[in-house]
């Protein structure tokens, strides 16, 4: 198999293996999308979460307004532009987003149990550690 075909099937393969994790999930997307952007990145403004997950402000706006209603995240004035807010995770937030990712990890990891041997386990292993490889190519990191 050639670099370009083994790409497609990479890409294919791991965006049915995260929609199959996202399966666990017991928020929408969108909403899970921004805490782990706000996790990562710190404070980002609602223009900042809208270009970084490929959607529209609005709704971007629909998930931080359903996030601030559940305490999850909350709003300050922008230090450098006063139209702007400047949102951060709340500790509320910061344990859901705790709690998706141990959902997800245990769904993952019992699968894994479930599949594979020792030895494919072992392999496993060592494809994350060729994938993270792969991604800080790809991102630059």
């Amino acid at each position: 198999m050639n670099e370009e075909a083994l790409g497609e099937e990479l890409r294919r393969s791991l965006g049915e293996l995260v929609r199959a994790v996202r399966a666990a999930d017991t928020m929408p997307p969108g909403e899970a999308a921004i805490l782990g952007f706000l996790d990562r990145g710190g404070p980002l403004t609602t223009a900042d979460l809208a270009r970084l997950r490929g959607v529209t402000h609005q709704s971007a706006a629909k998930s931080v307004k359903d996030l601030s209603a559940g305490g999850l995240v909350h709003g300050e004035q922008h230090p450098a532009d006063g139209r702007k807010l400047l949102l951060h995770l709340t500790d509320a937030g910061r344990a859901r987003l705790q709690r998706e990712r141990t959902l997800r990890a245990g769904a993952l990891g019992a699968a894994i149990r479930e599949t594979f041997d020792p030895d494919e386990r072992r392999r496993l292993s060592e494809s994350v550690t060729l994938l993270s490889r792969l991604t800080a190519r790809l991102t630059g990191h």
